[in-house]
């Protein structure tokens, strides 16, 4: 499947086939795409918390309105996202690059996001919602349905899975394949309500 049929056909699905299984190795390939996802000064501080106890699933569930998709789905993925990994170690993410680049890069890192937690919270989202996108279109062009989804209790879950304190959750991404065919498209707006060109009016 290419790009455009894989934008063009996702749609969010919540009633999942709770048989369905998908194997580890989809699994791996699901979320070794997801590694291809682009974070800011490639520090790649998104966590991808793959739940695949059931009772824990239960649990989860519960804490989320209920929804049945927390269970049915083939996989539950929280994406979370470590709020430090900006100091963590930062030359490692560029220690294949030439060491001018390495001397400017790493010391900008810390420039950016030091003293900052505002800006540390927002690229996360940022992080983990491009990678979220990935992981649906991905499963889109395996053939499996996915759903985005943030209507849960976030202290609950966090505690639930022992979520480190310099990290947070983002959203979680339901995938299985659904019980029926997904509704047609939602309305959209016009192209140019949401297209500005150069300054809003």
């Amino acid at each position: 499947m290419n790009v455009d049929t894989a934008i063009q056909t996702r749609r969010s699905v919540r009633h999942f086939d709770p048989s369905l299984k998908i194997t580890e190795k989809e699994t791996e390939k699901l979320l070794s795409l997801a590694l291809h996802s682009p974070t800011a000064f490639n520090i790649q501080n998104w966590r991808f918390v793959v739940v695949k106890d059931p009772e824990l699933r239960r649990k989860i569930r519960a804490e989320s309105w209920d929804q049945r998709q927390i269970t049915d789905a083939s996989l539950l993925i929280i994406l979370c996202a470590d709020l430090k990994a900006w100091e963590k170690k930062p030359n490692r993410y560029w220690h294949s690059a030439p060491e001018p680049v390495q001397e400017f890069i790493v010391p900008a890192i810390q420039d950016y996001y030091q003293g900052l937690e505002q800006v540390q919270r927002d690229e996360a989202m940022r992080s983990c919602g491009i990678a979220a996108q990935t992981l649906m279109l991905a499963a889109t062009s395996m053939g499996y349905d996915s759903c985005p989804m943030d209507g849960f209790d976030f202290d609950a879950v966090a505690d639930l899975i022992n979520l480190p304190d310099d990290h947070t959750i983002c959203m979680f991404v339901a995938i299985g394949k659904g019980l029926e065919p997904p509704a047609g498209r939602k309305d959209k707006l016009s192209f140019d309500e949401v297209v500005i060109s150069d300054q809003f009016d």
